[in-house]
């Protein structure tokens, strides 16, 4: 009985190790995909590029993707009592300053890291 689940923990491991390594292949993928010109996620990075800049200073709701996700902003920017204003972006990186009630942190996003940007109802 011990052998059996020591093959199938042996079998696990190395399932593990294929999808872990095919996700940072995908991951690479994406990356380079929106840096190529007519793809759609090129057009999509271009669109939330815009519109950080034009969100300057503004109150915004961050989404961000699985692999970018930070706690501080999910959990308290977004939300009604705390805030994310975008201070500065370019065509990389995003700075974002995420208030609440424990206190205000300077973020640097990557902007390939953001899945939509909207600005927050007041």
């Amino acid at each position: 009985m011990e052998y059996i689940a020591f093959v199938f923990s042996i079998f696990g491991l190395l399932a593990y190790t294929e999808i872990s390594s095919l996700k940072s292949r995908i991951t690479q993928l994406e990356r380079s995909l929106t840096k190529m010109e007519g793809t759609t996620q090129h057009i999509d990075r271009k669109a939330l590029i815009k519109a950080a800049s034009e969100y300057i200073g503004s109150d915004v709701v961050l989404d961000l993707k699985e692999d970018y996700q930070d706690a501080d902003i999910m959990l308290y920017g977004n939300t009604k009592n705390g805030s994310n204003i975008i201070l500065d972006a370019d065509e990389d990186w995003i700075l974002v300053e995420t208030r609440s009630k424990k206190g205000t942190e300077t973020k640097l996003i990557r902007t390939e890291g953001l899945e939509s940007i909207a600005k927050k109802n007041a």
